[in-house]
């Protein structure tokens, strides 16, 4: 396998990508969530699916479920070691085509974690607003969404599209510094 573009340098071109399209989906989540306040807050439910899902406006100060309410500082650090965990895998993974779904992975999870982040720093509280009330699933927002299409897509990856020596490139060899 050609490992072009394995420098810093010769990834610098897929780098400004990965920051562009974070920057992008960034924006979409905190431009939703500013829809989500603007039109739902105060407001009663905007009824999409009758006993299937509803727009509501839901002000999270915890995780799913409205586990670890308050605990702001754990949330700072879980987003601060998703960052720096893709962080390690950009300057490891080659930048080719192949390694583009993984790719779009990290930039899903920097994305969903940062979306929200922005909200606790900001405001101390995550604005969640898609509903399905069908099965009572907890309210939530799109940079949630990010980041659970991006853990089910990388189960697919790992199980089912990358070989083992692809993903050994993730890994540090004996004496190797990170």
């Amino acid at each position: 396998m050609c490992e072009t573009g394995n420098t810093l340098k010769g990834k610098a071109p897929g780098l400004a990508a990965f920051l562009a399209g974070c920057g992008i989906l960034i924006w979409l989540d905190q431009w939703t969530k500013t829809l989500a306040v603007t039109h739902l807050k105060g407001q009663d439910p905007i009824i999409i699916w009758d006993g299937v899902f509803q727009l509501q406006y839901l002000e999270n100060r915890g995780a799913a479920f409205g586990m670890l309410q308050g605990r702001q500082i754990f949330f700072f650090l879980i987003a601060l070691l998703v960052l720096a965990a893709v962080a390690y895998a950009l300057y490891r993974m080659p930048f080719t085509r192949r390694y583009f779904p993984l790719g779009f992975c990290m930039a899903l999870l920097v994305s969903g974690a940062l979306g929200n982040l922005i909200d606790r720093v900001r405001q101390q509280f995550v604005v969640d607003f898609f509903y399905f009330c069908l099965i009572d699933f907890p309210i939530f927002n799109v940079a949630d969404c990010y980041v659970t299409v991006a853990a089910f897509l990388l189960v697919i990856l790992i199980m089912w599209y990358y070989r083992e020596e692809e993903l050994a490139v993730f890994s540090w060899k004996k004496g190797e510094r990170p």
